[in-house]
């Protein structure tokens, strides 16, 4: 019989093993979506998590546009950024970037900022792949569907 190791066993990166996910995004909560994405990302849900290593899969997003607030967080909340000049800061609402040219920034910016500050965090980042609608152009890698609503019935707004 074969005893227990007690040594913990880190993966190097020739050793990771990457996957594709897609994930519907329309009517699900935007940050239950985002901490999902995040643990996909960073590779949280894999027996091999190795914390210096990335070895998190590939995750698409389609409909990104679609995702939903909770309560009146849609005009309420604030999202600020700083031009780098004296007295530029800028505020806007998640329903004007929704509404605006890039609506896939809002559920972008969510994960970027559960993912770590980094050389590394800037490597995982690389693996999220947002769309609007509901064409993507990786059909070629197979990715696998996952259902964040069934997860929890919290995670899906419901009208």
């Amino acid at each position: 019989m074969k005893a227990l190791s007690t040594q913990t066993r880190s993966i190097k990166p020739s050793e990771v093993e990457k996957k594709w996910h897609i994930i519907d995004a329309e009517g699900l909560v935007v940050g239950r979506l985002a901490v999902a994405i995040a643990n996909i990302l960073r590779g949280k849900t894999k027996p091999s998590y190795t914390p210096h290593v990335d070895c998190g899969d590939h995750v698409i997003v389609i409909n990104a546009d679609k995702v939903k607030f909770t309560g009146n967080k849609t005009q309420d909340k604030r999202y600020y950024k700083h031009t780098g000049y004296a007295g530029g800061i800028k505020e806007t609402s998640p329903a004007k970037v929704l509404e605006g040219r890039f609506p896939e920034r809002v559920l972008e910016k969510a994960v970027e900022r559960m993912i770590p500050r980094g050389p590394l965090g800037r490597q995982q980042m690389k693996a999220l792949h947002l769309y609007a609608g509901t064409e993507h152009p990786h059909e070629g890698q197979k990715p696998e569907m996952i259902d964040i609503a069934a997860r929890n019935r919290k995670n899906k707004v419901s009208a």
